[in-house]
């Protein structure tokens, strides 16, 4: 079997949004699959990491095809070299609005029609049994909708996040007919797909209103947070926090709850030591500063996956934000399942109702509290201080192996040719 994936995000892409298929990538062709990869060429992507490039199988084909970014003008080139400022991207200024309302469903559509004719030259000397999009961005299902409609080839949509739900959408300030245009795209693509991929069990039930056949594989962990546990805990009482955190995940709660615990216990306002590393939004830094914290937090910045990995790891605590928005009980960030491998306990803040308290629950990885819950979250991290100070504090995840990349990649093999069954 032979499949062509289409993906915005490849190396050396840095983030979460390469991490999925860059995975599976990696493991398909162990079961029997061949693979070609349609993504961009000489793109300046927000974050990169060149480590990414060597996880790259060397024996599959990778096709690249320039793409015309309006967001190069408007966004990223004045912050260049440096590339920071993603989080604040959908601050809900100017550019967000013209994000939001010029741009349907995203920037990345003028890449759609060139993309088409590129690939329609490429299968018509070329067998592919299966197309693959995944998004976001949106317009890689554009792309395929479009090949599958002209070619009668099985076509798998992946959707990472939701189209028209997507948390940040508001603060684009959308005019309503952009979003029945959304809401008008994103239907075709979920009813002409012959099969829905997704993250979560709340985004299925979502998509399975419109869609014939929705399934659900969720992102996981790969050896590389397997292979180096050795790392020294940090000395201070760490909660540290690793990826990118926009506004919309502003943990107020949590701010509140350790300035109040500061205040009432000096010994605890002198171990705790907050560690952001990733891009952090302009809000959240207000609120620590506002809360008194500024002293106790450490903003390190985008790092190497592998560096990252390694801040998870020598973590006292770890700290997993949902974002605090309309059907956040389907949002289940890809960095849960390699906090899992780390090993330490994690402090989730989300609906305890959601995907994510379910799999930490089995997982037995650490506890989730409601976004309104101070005072739930003031005795768990009271309940997590006094173990450090007894040097009690660790946690026995357990049933993670289900989530390695390999055995998710496997699922996905029996998916793909299930389509053809």
């Amino acid at each position: 079997m032979k499949v062509l994936i289409i993906t915005y995000y490849w190396p050396p892409a840095g983030g979460s949004g390469v991490q999925r298929w860059l995975k599976f990538v990696k493991y398909l062709q162990e079961f029997g699959i061949e693979l070609v990869v349609y993504t961009v060429d000489d793109i300046n992507y927000p974050k990169e990491d060149n480590t990414l490039i060597n996880e790259v199988p060397k024996n599959i084909q990778v096709l690249k095809q320039p793409i015309w970014e309006p967001t190069d003008i408007l966004f990223w080139k004045k912050n260049r070299p440096q590339k920071s400022g993603i989080s604040n991207a959908s601050n809900g200024g100017v550019l967000s609005f013209i994000r939001g309302n010029f741009f349907i469903p995203d920037p990345k559509v003028f890449w759609v029609n060139s993309s088409v004719k590129y690939l329609q030259n490429y299968l018509d000397s070329n067998n592919i049994d299966t197309i693959i999009s995944t998004g976001p961005p949106h317009s890689m299902h554009l792309i395929a909708q479009k090949l599958h409609q002209k070619n009668n080839i099985k076509w798998l949509a992946d959707f990472r996040d939701p189209w028209s739900d997507l948390y940040y959408n508001k603060d684009f300030k959308q005019l309503s007919f952009v979003k029945n245009r959304n809401k008008r795209l994103e239907e075709k693509v979920l009813k002409n797909a012959d099969c829905v991929l997704t993250v979560s069990n709340a985004l299925k039930t979502e998509f399975a209103k419109k869609a014939s056949r929705v399934e659900v594989i969720t992102n996981g962990f790969d050896d590389e947070v397997l292979t180096n546990n050795t790392s020294v805990l940090d000395l201070e009482f760490s909660i540290s926090y690793i990826g990118l955190l926009p506004k919309q995940s502003n943990p107020k709660v949590l701010f509140k709850v350790l300035k109040d615990l500061c205040l009432q216990n000096s010994d605890f306002k002198n171990d705790l030591k907050l560690n952001f590393i990733g891009d952090i939004s302009d809000e959240v830094k207000e609120e620590i500063s506002k809360n008194n914290l500024t002293e106790n937090s450490n903003f390190i910045g985008y790092v190497t996956h592998k560096k990252a990995i390694a801040y998870q790891q020598k973590a006292q605590v770890l700290l997993l934000l949902i974002p605090n928005v309309e059907k956040s009980k389907g949002i289940l960030t890809g960095k849960l399942f390699e906090y899992l491998t780390a090993k330490r306990p994690i402090l989730a803040i989300g609906p305890e109702d959601g995907d994510l308290s379910e799999i930490v629950k089995e997982t037995n990885a650490g506890v989730v509290v409601d976004f309104n819950n101070g005072e739930k979250l003031s005795s768990e991290i009271l309940k997590l201080y006094h173990q450090y100070k007894n040097g009690s504090l660790e946690v026995n995840s357990k049933n993670i192996e289900r989530f390695h990349r390999k055995e998710l990649t496997k699922e996905l093999a029996l998916l793909l040719k299930s389509l053809h069954s």
